[in-house]
């Protein structure tokens, strides 16, 4: 029996629940799991429904068919098999602490994606990489080869079907115009310090200002530089017994932790773009446990 996911954003009105579940009971689809959000602000309705084909329709015929029924409410939707795993490139420059941690997750089934290929502008995590049977990809980037390099880029994620971009800790900025094609495709991680502590070294910034609080964000990438539609967020306290290098080791693990997450949702499909912002939709019980771990 397979189990699939379907995601739906339209203008709120009345009827959209019905006519999913109607079309679902018609087409012998038993819902598993549904999650639902109106926003009053915006005026738009998200839906994520989690069902199992008991009478054997494939993804396909249920994709095709569905259109009827979302062309009448004006709804972007799409179906997803939840036995395919996303397909992921993670890019990477000197700080290993959120790629090591990705691997070791990957590798005991805590996280539902493929790692089709890692980028690097440098050599330092070549070995580490292909030991995990994983493409590795060295692209030096500079000001003068830039747009070549964001080509050849775009060509291994291309070539490797990847369906999402993963920056951890890649320390180079993406041009708008990679950040515009790969919209809601790319997900990065930073210290959640910006604009207070900007450029080299935040944590001991963080330290030699006082701070009681410590964390990361991971959002989508666009144009404007750490200003994305945040995913994910958390913190961890400190206080100031604690060193400079304390801060930068805890504020690693809350770095690998928030991105961990964030790539879980949306590999799960649990993430929809609303404007500036994003719903996320909670995971299932039997997710939620392998993507808090530390």
């Amino acid at each position: 029996m397979s189990i699939y996911t379907l995601t739906v954003t339209c203008q709120s009105q009345r009827g959209i629940v019905a006519a999913i579940a109607n079309y679902m009971a018609d087409n012998g689809c038993n819902i598993t799991d549904s999650s639902q959000y109106d926003d009053p602000e915006t005026g738009m309705f998200f839906m994520r429904v989690s069902f199992a084909s008991e009478k054997g329709a494939g993804l396909d015929d249920l994709q095709s068919g569905f259109a009827e029924t979302a062309a009448a409410l004006d709804m972007t939707y799409s179906f997803h098999d939840d036995s395919e795993k996303m397909k992921v490139v993670i890019m990477v420059s000197r700080f290993g602490h959120c790629l090591n941690d990705l691997l070791y997750r990957v590798r005991i089934g805590a996280l539902p994606v493929d790692i089709v290929a890692v980028i690097s502008n440098h050599m330092d995590y070549q070995k580490v990489v292909v030991n995990s049977d994983i493409p590795f990809h060295c692209i030096k980037v500079t000001k003068e080869n830039k747009p070549q390099a964001e080509a050849a880029i775009m060509q291994v994620v291309e070539d490797a079907g990847a369906d999402l971009i993963v920056l951890a800790r890649y320390m180079q900025i993406l041009s708008d115009e990679m950040c515009q094609k790969m919209s809601g495709k790319i997900i990065n991680i930073h210290h959640s310090f910006l604009p207070s502590f900007k450029g080299a070294n935040p944590y001991k910034q963080a330290y030699e200002r006082g701070v009681k609080l410590i964390g990361a964000t991971s959002h989508y990438v666009t144009a404007d530089l750490d200003e994305g539609p945040i995913i994910e967020q958390d913190i961890v306290r400190v206080t100031h017994a604690q060193s400079a290098s304390d801060y930068v080791s805890l504020g690693r693990d809350v770095e690998s932790q928030v991105l961990a997450r964030a790539i879980h949702a949306h590999a799960n499909h649990r993430v929809f773009l609303n404007g500036n912002k994003t719903v996320v939709f909670p995971a299932s019980p039997g997710s939620y446990s392998s993507e808090r771990m530390g």
